[in-house]
């Protein structure tokens, strides 16, 4: 292992959305722009995520995009890649690129589709991920997700991680949806130096009296700036008032498809229907269901401040 390992990264992060051109393409000005502007106001980037429709997008597909918002001017100390995958091979490549590249840390799934698998195969398999990729800049995120991968990350497997792998360790974004989850994952490992990340800011003022790092969360991707602010301010007056904004604005996407609901909008507030387009299986958002959607975030004061109006890639 080699070379010294980059800056924690805190505060608010968002699985950024990924735009597609008609033919389903990624639109990598568009990647660009909107990382520029989740930046600006105040958030890092997950890029790669469960919201970013990774899962849908190949191997070379996430290091091409990684590799344009690098030679952007992009700061990779803003990024966390998710790179986690069924497959080793593919998680090592994406990991080992992702690391080669500066990145804060890297968030990574468990192996997903195999059902009831042991923390000794969980073991197993992030073990040979870090030692294949072998370098000590390395800060590994576990991504806990289970209603969509299948697989729980358990406190104890968290915990045999940590010991064996101590310098590579480096948090946990949990999105069971389990305050209790989330809870116990941060009374038992954020002293020892382990970042917990709730994937929801209804959670971040709790999380962040407790010793949360901040949030991970899908609606970052359209509304960086207050959870940002709240990250600086959840313990200073008017920060109630601030926490139900953005609960609010966070319940009105949750109603939703979440990933089609994010395009929509920003599609709207950019003046850029091109956004609308997601990959299939996934579908784009009809014109009823999204101006309801423009409907109910208007009525509680939403916008996107710093939004490059017109703009288009």
């Amino acid at each position: 292992m080699n070379a010294k390992a980059p800056m924690r990264i805190r505060g608010v992060l968002a699985p950024v959305v990924t735009p597609f051109h008609a033919d389903l393409s990624p639109n990598t000005e568009a990647f660009v722009e909107h990382c520029r502007w989740l930046v600006a106001s105040g958030a890092g980037l997950a890029i790669f995520g469960t919201n970013s429709e990774a899962n849908s997008l190949s191997v070379a597909e996430r290091i091409a995009l990684t590799e344009a918002l690098i030679n952007a001017g992009v700061p990779s100390s803003t990024m966390m890649p998710g790179t986690g995958t069924s497959a080793i091979t593919d998680t090592v490549e994406l990991t080992r690129h992702a690391v080669q590249a500066g990145a804060a840390g890297v968030l990574m799934l468990p192996p997903f589709f195999y059902k009831n698998l042991s923390d000794d195969g969980l073991f197993a398999y992030y073990s040979e991920v870090i030692e294949r990729v072998g370098d000590s800049r390395m800060a590994l995120y576990l991504y806990n997700i289970p209603a969509l991968s299948g697989v729980p990350i358990t406190l104890n497997l968290i915990e045999r991680l940590f010991a064996r792998y101590p310098t590579v360790m480096a948090g946990v974004k949990d999105s069971s949806g389990d305050w209790s989850n989330t809870k116990a994952m941060i009374d038992e490992f954020a002293a020892d130096g382990l970042d917990i990340f709730p994937a929801s800011e209804a959670l971040l003022s709790d999380a962040l009296a407790i010793g949360g790092a901040g949030c991970i969360s899908a609606t970052a991707n359209v509304n960086p700036g207050n959870i940002s602010l709240l990250v600086k301010t959840w313990n200073s007056e008017g920060a109630t008032a601030l926490q139900q904004k953005v609960t609010t604005i966070r319940k009105i996407f949750q109603s939703v498809p979440m990933i089609p609901a994010m395009k929509h909008t920003i599609a709207h507030w950019l003046e850029d229907d091109a956004w609308r387009v997601v990959r299939p299986p996934l579908m784009a958002f009809d014109e009823t269901a999204g101006a309801k959607l423009v409907s109910d975030l208007e009525e509680v004061g939403f916008d996107m401040p710093g939004l490059k109006v017109g703009a288009r890639a």
